[in-house]
């Protein structure tokens, strides 16, 4: 008997998803089997597209099987080409077309006070994130994907990228440590993600690798559009070279701490108060603001302890983090609220760009508020703090 490939999640509580399985025949053509509570609806085009994406991959005899759960095109497409790929050896891609919502590109200097992390693997908790409005989204396929399903995964995360409207986050992917990460940025690169996150870096020819392997995607499909990189540090090594990392490519914009990894390879718990880590985040602001990019925080993981999260991000603020990481839409509000200039600083720039108006206007060059000189990096920070307010609503 033929082998039976199977992909997907074949849980029948779970939701937005589908269980996949192939058999191959000898003969007798394309058999379908189709369980799902919306056959009556899109039983057809579920059918039209499971015999056009098997006929795309030339197979001309099975029996398929799709358990459907409520999942979108996307995710049965991908759940398909899971098994195809398992059948059969083929370099070929099955792609839906891409929505026009998703041809945008980001900026170096955006705000990232918040990125909302999304399991690889799970397109359910895809489908509404963007609707929480988070800075940006990552699409992971390291931690949160288990071993046996990181093929699944890079589909499923290549087709989200695709065919899933983010409403203009900034739509990132955890690759995994290298060397598997390299393989993973051949599934996304070319679909308009954004920004590579780079777990557990530990030198800056790490990120050389992931630079190279991102410039030869762009030179085999031809896409034009930045790809920023934000390594991770997550261990000791990594944070004795961090100003090293930061500096190793101009395509870095921010560097992100780690803190369950740094404390696991430090030997230590990681505590509500921090001190055990305190050194390695100012080692890791430091050498951002050094190199000119964003340092940005570990995650918050207690879903439940808004008050905590509140406190946690005022002192990442106060040690000059520009953004933290978060497991759940609740937390972006609040991150947002805590990261938002405050009163006196929005008084002190306005005040600040006045005086910098004032001494343009009079070909001055040198700008005082008072007694006080101020340097052409305190007046870039106060526009940058106006510009904020603004955009927050707060101006």
């Amino acid at each position: 008997m033929n082998k039976i490939y199977t992909a997907g999640d074949n849980n029948p509580k779970s939701r937005s998803d589908c269980f996949v399985s192939l058999q191959l025949k000898d003969e007798g053509g394309i058999k379908i089997n189709l369980k799902s509570k919306v056959k009556g609806l899109y039983g057809d085009a579920i059918e039209n597209l499971c015999k056009n994406e098997l006929e795309y991959f030339g197979i001309k005899n099975a029996e398929i099987t799709i358990q459907d759960t409520g999942a979108l095109d996307f995710t049965i497409a991908a759940r398909i080409e899971a098994v195809v790929k398992q059948a059969i050896k083929t370099d070929k891609e099955f792609l839906l077309d891409i929505l026009e919502e998703n041809k945008y590109s980001t900026k170096k200097d955006d705000f990232r006070f918040s990125r909302l992390y999304l399991p690889g693997n799970s397109p359910k908790m895809m489908l509404n994130a963007g609707v929480h409005k988070p800075n940006g989204i990552i699409l992971d396929l390291e931690d949160s994907v288990a071993p046996a399903k990181k093929d699944e995964a890079r589909l499923i995360v290549r087709n989200a990228l695709r065919s899933v409207d983010f409403y203009g986050a900034e739509r990132m992917v955890r690759i995994n440590q290298l060397p598997m990460g390299l393989e993973d940025i051949k599934y996304v690169a070319s679909h308009y993600v954004n920004l590579i996150l780079l777990p557990k870096c530990e030198s800056a020819e790490q990120v050389k690798q992931v630079e190279a392997e991102i410039e030869k995607e762009r030179k085999k499909h031809g896409f034009d559009y930045p790809i920023y990189i934000m390594p991770i540090i997550e261990s000791a090594l990594g944070v004795e070279k961090a100003y090293e990392i930061a500096t190793s490519s101009d395509n870095l914009v921010a560097m992100a701490i780690g803190l369950e990894d740094f404390t696991a390879d430090l030997g230590v718990k990681r505590t509500k108060e921090g001190k055990e880590s305190l050194y390695a985040r100012t080692r890791i602001v430091n050498a951002c603001k050094a190199a000119g990019i964003q340092p940005i925080d570990s995650v918050f993981s207690d879903v439940a302890d808004e008050e905590g999260l509140r406190a946690t991000v005022k002192e990442s603020k106060m040690l000059g983090f520009e953004g933290i990481g978060c497991i759940h839409p609740r937390q972006i509000n609040p991150i947002h609220e805590s990261f938002a200039p405050e009163k006196d600083e929005i008084e002190k720039a306005k005040k600040i760009e006045q005086a910098f108006n004032e001494a343009t206007e009079k070909g001055l060059g040198v700008i005082s508020i008072g007694s006080k000189m101020i340097d052409p990096p305190v007046v870039k920070r106060a526009q940058r703090i106006l510009n904020l307010s603004k955009k927050l609503g707060l101006l």
